[in-house]
Formats: structure tokens, C-alpha cells, sequence
């Protein structure tokens, strides 16, 4: 068996070439399969270099390292992604968690009033938004749907694991499931790429489920049922905030005010790329 300084000089070069990585890049990555297979942390990995694998260990390392050669996204070979501070397990029934989402759950939180809301999460997946934002407002009420029930399972399954106990589960295709009731403010990441884009042939979407990347030809069929629907579904007042692909923002502004939504904004995620717009529903009900 080799040690740890030994898999590192090896299988850097190997991953780097395979996947077209940068070397830090290559380097992080078998660091933390290594870590996965060895059961330890970082600062272990560091100061053991001569540290030599189990055999157990080894087949560990071995077959997740074979998984990511074949491009399988990191996150659904450890099984979990940390977002927003939180620890959520993942599966391949379920979007990978994107720090570009956070900004997502940064407006939500900003525009929930300060007695609480009732708050929606469409297309939930893996739970992150819905449970991200009910963990850092313990007075919400959270109401998570989604139309995949295993996607369900899984968001239930990190809602028990965080110890959450303030976010419902329901199984609806959007709004279908949610007759008669009205949230304070609904947030959806949901299916925003064009059917045809390359892209879904590409690196980590050829593995997540295709029912939660594309929308249409235009890649706004989902936006356009979630704007159409949440008329019926806010409070006087309401939000609906979205994400969206980098060069939808002016289109899904266009769609919310003739949908009737008033403050229309965009805001810019970490790259400065319009990523979530929303509206403010300001009516009667």
C-alpha cells in the first residue's frame, strides 16, 4: 500500500489531466477524497504525509477516485455539499447546492419581516433554501415542495439531521398540492436552462437530474409557471424572488410586471451576474 504522500504526487497529475483541473484544484480534490477514505480531517492529512493506507482505506480511495475519473461530481461521490453554513446530504435525485444560490437565501432573509412569514420554497431538492432560511429564522414557517419524491425524501432526511423543525414537506408539481393557501414570500430555484444548451452534455450536469436544469426551448417555461401561479399564492404584499440563468434577468424583470409584480429587482450574485430577480406583489386578497 502507498502513503498519502505518495497518492497525492500521483494521482494530482492523474485527476489534473483527466478532468482538465488546475493544480490546486487536482490537489484539493484527492486531499479530500483521501480524507473521505481515511475517515480523518484536514489538519491530519497535513501533518501525516507518511501516513500509509489500510487496505480497507485504500479500496475506499480507490473507487471514489474512479468515480471522479469518470467525472462524477464530488458532491454526490462524498454524498454531501455544505451550504450556507449548513451540511446537507445530496443525492443524484437532487440539484448539487451552488454557492451562487446563497444569494437566494440572502434576499429571503432580508425582505422576511421581523415577527416572522409564511415562506414557500418551490422545487426544494436537496432542502438547502427552504432549510437554510428556517435555520437562520426559527420563526418562519416553512412550507418546501417538490415534485420528485425522492428529491422529498432527501430534503425531510436533512431537516431531521440539522435538528430543523419549523419547515413542512409536500409533495407538488409547484403549486399544484397548495390550493387555497398564501405565503408571505415564495423562492425558487428552479429548471432555467434551454433544452438544447450544450451545457447539459457538459462536466457536473450530465449527472444531476435533467428535470431540475432545463425548461424549454427558452429556458423560461418553469419561471413563466411559478410568476403565474404566485399571484394566487401571496399575501397582500408578497414576494416572489427567483434565480435564473446569467442572461434572463431583463426577461423574468419583463415577465414579473406584466404578471403585475411592482419593485422589480435584480441582484448580482459573487461574478456580478444578474442571478436572482423578484417582485413585490402589492394587492388585496
Amino acid at each position: 500500500m502507498s502513503s498519502i504522500r505518495e497518492r497525492l504526487a500521483q494521482d494530482v497529475a492523474v485527476l489534473r489531466l483527466a478532468l482538465k483541473l488546475e493544480h490546486d484544484e487536482a490537489r484539493s480534490e484527492v486531499q479530500t477524497l483521501l480524507q473521505a477514505a481515511l475517515r480523518v480531517n484536514r489538519a491530519y492529512l497535513l501533518a501525516h504525509p507518511e501516513h500509509v493506507l489500510t487496505e480497507q482505506e485504500f479500496f475506499r480511495y480507490q473507487t471514489s477516485l474512479q468515480r471522479r475519473l469518470q467525472g462524477e461530481p464530488l458532491a454526490y461521490i462524498l454524498g454531501e455539499r455544505e451550504f450556507f453554513g449548513l451540511n446537507f446530504k445530496v443525492t443524484p435525485a437532487t440539484l448539487i447546492p451552488r454557492p451562487d444560490t446563497e444569494l437566494l437565501v440572502e434576499q429571503a432573509l432580508a425582505r422576511i419581516p421581523s415577527h416572522g412569514a409564511r415562506v414557500l420554497d418551490l422545487g426544494t431538492g436537496s432542502g438547502a433554501i427552504a432549510l437554510s432560511i428556517a435555520h437562520a429564522r426559527p420563526d418562519v414557517e416553512m412550507t418546501a415542495v417538490d415534485a420528485s419524491e425522492a428529491a422529498l425524501a432527501v430534503a425531510q432526511e436533512n431537516a431531521r439531521r440539522l435538528g430543523i423543525r419549523n419547515a413542512g414537506f409536500v409533495l407538488s408539481d409547484w403549486f399544484s398540492a397548495l390550493a387555497g393557501l398564501h405565503f408571505d414570500l415564495i423562492v425558487s430555484n428552479p429548471p432555467y436552462i434551454a433544452e438544447q444548451d450544450i451545457h447539459l452534455g457538459q462536466g457536473d450536469l450530465r449527472f444531476e437530474p435533467a428535470s431540475a436544469l432545463a425548461a424549454g426551448v427558452d429556458g423560461l417555461d418553469d419561471i413563466r409557471r411559478i410568476i403565474a401561479g404566485a399571484v394566487s399564492h401571496l399575501t397582500g404584499s408578497g414576494w416572489l424572488l427567483l434565480e435564473h440563468g446569467y442572461d434572463q434577468a431583463a426577461r423574468v424583470r419583463a415577465l414579473l410586471r406584466q404578471a403585475g409584480f411592482e419593485n422589480v429587482i435584480s441582484n448580482n450574485d459573487l461574478a456580478g451576474i444578474e442571478r436572482v430577480s423578484g417582485g413585490r406583489l402589492v394587492r388585496d386578497i
